[in-house]
């Protein structure tokens, strides 16, 4: 059989060439995986981007006739002449799907008077096996098993029932035997295939036995509603737990609110010692985020503070906002007064900026010595209350991913919401050249999935197992709401496949490894255009940077509205609660961490889990560690920036001084025209720019960007600044290491001061012009200005801009190598230095 490609528009055909199953040879990098690792010293070469051309969008027939077994009258998978379309971002694959429903009427076991009966699907090499039940004559299993067709190996699908055996071998009680050239091929949107009853064939082919069982075999792509909860044979090795740690699954995010708690006042507050009025704060606690406020600057029973608190909450609300009235007693001792406990449902939900009503609550009291039928009677003659303002802010957009490779930024609030502008689609393929990541029977191996997550939605590939260059060639599917977003794709090493945590050293608390991971900014992607590339896997170990294998993707942004785009374009970035009430930087990263905290335990909780080292790899959550890697990646980029700045100084430099006179002459005629017409400046350097873009269209990237080493400053790292950056906070280092690497700390930060210091000494040189604090120098400007003034006064400013720029633009034999006389004039200005100690 033969797929010819084909053009959009353009019908495929398909040719048929043999009615024979075909012996696909075996999967040589799945070998070598076995055998011969692949030395990294091969793939750390290359850190570009790839471009590949995978054979996207093919086609697979779908039959017309629905049967089940063979010799029933419905056409071979393999003759069929109807076309369906399935994902267009990956290349098909094709899987031998078989449904195993229930069975009945199986015989009891002679010893038992019953059975616990299972069901075995065997095809060539590969075995797959359902749950057993005990004591069950007539069970029902629906579990769905996946062959992949690149491995078939036998032409024939055989289905055993057998009864399971404490001792000894298990019992046979019949099988099902199928043709694969006459299995029948199913395409979405197609209506599921029946199941049938089959009644089981003895094992030596001597007639029919007791019992029937209900199965469904057809062929299928990875487009089928059955894929992601079937049973696979490329994870054949898994089981336990492992083999529900293999599926793929799509995850959501909960939805996080942030809780403003703002502590205005209390009333009578008794202290447990009479004696003295107290030292009073308030601490709240939601779940394990705890804050509180300062303690109110007069002793008093009546404290007020006026303090906002800002936690991070999830849908639905599991924890409680838990508040405590404590009275300083000691600096090492604080007593508690009154405690209350809310539950968050029973708080406004503000989408704007209008203020929410405030309540007094009771408090609980808490008193030395307060006997309990005592403490009830007091609490109905008096209480101790607060007075606080709680709202649910659904008008922010909660963070839990950096700013800089944010993927969503709509507020919580889904009344807020606008339309979405557009549709991403990812085709992730496969990976190629993986590292192995840890040692399985004395070789290594690797075990890849694949994590996506773009706003709310988080998708992950099923695990193939040992294998080097796995292939997935799943396709998943975002709204867009805004362009200026990031989808983040991550790669991990599954250690969880029941029982290789223990091989892999990690016990029960076994961590899946990062191999590599990818950002895309969709600004970057042109419209309705299908990217496929292959990218480049790279992680900073603690010895440098390492490519770890290369990851193979399709992407394509699709938009929906010309108009919403540029309406987009013209709004800010984030809600508009962000601007009329910002929240300040400590508490835009302190609440990102607890988000980053909350969004790891409710994904973990899911299952298969999302573990938390996964989750957070994807969120970046060490993206604020100090690392002089970074500094100095920051630093060259801001030299970057001020490059062009530099470089048109210099080309002015070399205007002035006559290298090349006829660019000099250019210039002189261009500023003589702009002169002579004033109107003409801005219009002229609108059109300069526009030129300039329309030029630098020829030049403009062809693909998306990706991890750039040199623009990290990864590949001429010292090993010792890697060393610190891996450092875990408090420092774990020895104390001449620590030493060592403050004192070159101290020598970085001296540099910066002499900058900043300069910087200051200029601008309060600017400041001395008119302070008269040299009062000469003072005097000569300010007669100076009354002189100047003068002038422009009298003379047009035409005449007064033409000679400054003539003279400026003077040629070398009129010009000094001494500094003028203005610049002399401004280094003599006294600064605050000398004030300095």
């Amino acid at each position: 059989m033969s797929i010819e490609r084909r053009q959009r528009g353009v019908p495929l055909t398909m040719h048929h060439q043999s009615s024979n199953i075909p012996q696909v040879a075996p999967d040589h990098h799945h070998q070598q995986s076995h055998s011969h690792p692949i030395p990294p010293a091969n793939v750390n070469d290359d850190f570009s981007l790839k471009d590949t051309n995978p054979d996207l969008g093919e086609r697979w027939p779908s039959v017309s006739g629905v049967g089940g077994r063979a010799g029933h009258g419905g056409m071979g998978w393999m003759n069929s002449e109807r076309y369906s379309s399935t994902y267009d971002l990956v290349e098909q694959m094709f899987y031998l799907y078989v449904r195993v429903v229930k069975a009945k009427d199986l015989p009891p076991s002679g010893i038992t008077a019953s059975c616990d009966p299972y069901v075995e699907v065997k095809l060539g090499n590969y075995k797959g096996r359902t749950k057993h039940f005990e004591k069950k004559l007539n069970p029902e299993w629906n579990q769905v098993f996946a062959f992949s067709k690149e491995r078939i190996q036998s032409s024939t699908l055989e289905v055993f029932v057998k009864d399971k055996e404490m001792i000894g071998r298990d019992d046979y009680l019949g099988r099902v035997v199928f043709d694969l050239n006459e299995i029948p091929t199913r395409v979405p949107p197609d209506s599921p295939l029946a199941p049938q009853w089959y009644r089981l064939d003895h094992r030596r082919s001597e007639g029919k036995v007791r019992g029937e069982i209900m199965v469904a075999v057809w062929m299928g792509t990875q487009a089928d509603e059955a894929f992601s909860d079937a049973w696979h044979s490329d994870g054949a090795s898994a089981h336990g737990d492992g083999v529900f740690n293999i599926r793929s699954k799509v995850y959501v995010s909960p939805k996080l609110w942030y809780l403003r708690v703002n502590v205005i006042e209390a009333q009578d507050v008794m202290p447990n010692d009479r004696s003295r009025l107290p030292e009073v704060f308030v601490k709240a606690q939601v779940g394990s985020q705890v804050l509180r406020t300062n303690t109110c600057p007069t002793r008093t029973a009546n404290p007020l503070w006026n303090e906002d608190l800002m936690f991070v909450a999830a849908e639905p609300f599991e924890d409680q906002l838990v508040i405590t009235v404590e009275d300083r007693v000691h600096p090492s001792k604080d007593d508690l007064l009154g405690r209350i406990t809310l539950p968050l449902d029973m708080f406004d939900r503000r989408l704007d900026h209008r203020p929410v009503h405030s309540r007094w609550f009771n408090l609980e009291n808490y008193g030395f010595g307060v006997l309990e039928p005592d403490r009830t009677r007091r609490e109905l003659k008096f209480s101790s209350r607060i007075h606080l303002r709680v709202c649910l802010e659904g008008g922010y957009h909660v963070l839990d991913e950096s700013t800089m490779y944010i993927s969503d930024q709509r507020p919580t609030a889904r009344q807020l919401w606008k339309q979405p502008i557009g549709i991403l689609e990812v085709g992730i393929l496969g990976a190629q050249g993986l590292l192995p990541m840890k040692m399985k029977d004395s070789r290594g191996s690797t075990d890849a999935y694949c994590v996506a997550k773009y706003g709310h939605k988080w998708v992950r590939t099923r695990t193939i197992i040992d294998t080097f260059n796995p292939k997935w060639n799943e396709q998943y599917t975002w709204e867009v709401y805004d362009p200026c977003t990031v989808i983040t794709l991550g790669v991990f090493d599954n250690c969880h496949l029941g029982g290789s945590e223990k091989l892999n050293g990690g016990g029960t608390g076994a961590r899946d490894s990062r191999i590599g991971k990818v950002r895309i900014r969709l600004s970057t992607l042109e419209a309705h255009r299908i990217y496929t590339h292959s990218y480049p896997l790279l992680v900073l170990h603690p010895h440098g940077v390492k490519k770890m294998g290369e990851l193979q993707l399709a992407v394509r942004f699709t938009t929906l509205s010309l108009a919403n785009m540029i309406y987009v374009y013209g709004h800010p970035l984030l809600p508009k609660m962000h601007y009329l009430h910002p929240l300040t930087v400590n508490q835009v990263d302190n609440l990102r961490y607890q988000a980053m905290n909350i969004v790891a335990v409710r994904l973990g909780r899911a299952e298969p889990p999302l573990r938390k080292e996964v989750v957070e790899y994807m969120l970046d959550v060490d993206s604020h560690v100090w690392s002089m890697r970074r500094s100095k990646a920051n630093f060259f980029r801001i030299m970057a920036l001020i490059s062009g700045v530099i470089s048109m100084s210099w080309w002015l430099g070399d205007v002035c001084t006559w290298k090349n006179p006829i660019t000099t002459v250019l210039v002189h005629i261009l500023f003589l025209i702009l002169i002579c017409y004033p109107e003409l400046i801005l219009p002229t350097m609108f059109l300069y720019m526009f030129l300039i873009g329309l030029w630098n269209y020829r030049l403009r990237p062809r693909h998306p960007p990706n991890m750039d080493t040199k623009l990290s400053w990864a590949e001429a790292v010292h090993p010792d600044e890697l060393d610190e950056e891996f450092d875990t906070f408090p420092s774990s280092k020895s104390n001449d290491a620590v030493r060592m690497r403050y004192d070159r700390l101290r020598s970085v930060a001296g540099r910066i001061q002499t900058v900043v210091g300069d910087i200051a000494t200029q601008g309060e040189r600017v400041q001395s012009l008119l302070s008269w604090r040299d009062p000469r120098a003072t005097s000569l400007f300010v007669v100076f200005c009354l002189c100047f003034a003068l002038v422009l006064y009298a003379t047009p400013f035409r005449v007064v801009a033409l000679v400054a720029g003539l003279y400026y633009l003077r040629h070398p034999r009129f010009r000094s190598k001494l500094p003028s006389v203005p610049i002399n004039f401004f280094r003599r200005l006294p600064a605050r230095t000398d004030s300095l100690l």
